[in-house]
């Protein structure tokens, strides 16, 4: 299957990422969670391609912005979480857990993920290994959590945790850099953690995405994904918080 991911880096304050899915044969896309309709329009035309669906994973308006612009003299199918309706009424196709569905032959499952968000859900395309996870999982890191509680939150990180080690990650903001100064400051003996900061700082330096990661490596250097529980994932995601 042909397909290409191409990042639109927001260079907003939040630090984020609208990911474009691309279809190679047809040149159609999906945007993912796109914050500004603008960029989204600039990019397609710079690089010849339709924008052909609208994903979402929840209402946060960073993350659904630029959808009314977009959907406005356009007929653009706009997927998100059916528990979220009433805060994005533009949903044309309303999602839940282990629903799926097809882009150009390719299956895209959904998994329900509450915690930043009560309705919160991520994008997993086993075919291509990738998820689209939104503010749920970040590089080293995790969402807050604003609607949920954190045991749903630890639970949702869990299932995350659970899809295949070579899974690549694509979350929706450029927060690496400080989510490792606190993996540090959490688990300061792990090497691993130590090496990839270092990797990390490199890149910032230069002004280079550190996206996508992977599952293997969010289970070797993300504090939150190895918490054994949901009371030492409380402690760590509340030290965050305060970091």
């Amino acid at each position: 299957m042909s397909f290409k991911i191409h990042c639109i880096d927001v260079k907003n304050a939040l630090q984020n990422y609208i990911w474009l899915l691309e279809h190679k044969d047809s040149q159609d896309v999906i945007a993912i969670d796109p914050t500004e309709a603008g960029l989204v329009e600039q990019y397609c035309q710079a690089h010849q391609l339709n924008l052909a669906q609208i994903w979402l994973t929840h209402w946060h308006k960073d993350h659904v912005g630029g959808v009314p612009e977009l959907i406005s003299e356009r007929n653009i199918p706009v997927y998100g979480p059916r528990d979220e309706l009433s805060k994005i009424p533009f949903i044309t196709h309303p999602l839940a857990d282990e629903d799926h569905f097809e882009f150009h032959g390719l299956k895209i499952d959904i998994i329900a993920v509450p915690g930043h968000t009560l309705g919160h859900i991520v994008y997993f395309i086993d075919a291509l290994d990738v998820l689209f996870c939104g503010d749920t999982l970040f590089a080293m890191g995790c969402g807050r959590v604003f609607e949920g509680t954190h045991p749903q939150m630890f639970h949702s990180l869990n299932r995350l945790a659970a899809l295949p080690p070579r899974t690549k990650v694509y979350c929706t903001h450029e927060y690496t850099l400080s989510n490792a100064q606190f993996a540090l400051h959490a688990e300061p003996d792990n090497m691993a953690i130590r090496e990839r900061f270092d990797r990390v700082e490199a890149l910032r330096m230069l002004g280079q995405c550190t996206l996508p990661s992977t599952i293997e490596l969010e289970l070797e250097t993300n504090p939150f994904l190895r918490a054994d529980n949901a009371e030492e994932f409380q402690r760590l995601r509340e030290m965050k918080d305060q970091f």
